[in-house]
């Protein structure tokens, strides 16, 4: 355990981004779920609208530091391929 004045800091500054993480993360992971749904459902008109506020949200989440910035452009081109393939 932290027994010094800048570990027990560093050990509360830890816990919090953890937290924030980690809300960041479930957010993100909920959305995707609801977009591939609307995807697998084959509605294109939901789904595309559904695709900007999904890929802001993988921006920010990236911006936060939550995932890598390749993560996020690989995510963000895979959910735009889906909707491009089902616009068919």
């Amino acid at each position: 355990m932290a027994s010094h004045a800048s570990a027990i800091k560093k050990n509360k500054q830890d816990l919090k981004r953890r937290l924030r993480n980690r809300s960041h993360a479930t957010r993100l992971r909920n959305q995707i779920k609801k977009f591939r749904q609307a995807v697998d459902s084959g509605d294109a008109a939901v789904a595309t609208g559904m695709l900007a506020e999904t890929l802001s949200l993988v921006d920010r989440t990236a911006k936060h530091g939550v995932i890598h910035g390749n993560t996020a452009s690989r995510t963000k081109s895979r959910l735009t391929r889906a909707v491009a393939k089902i616009r068919k």
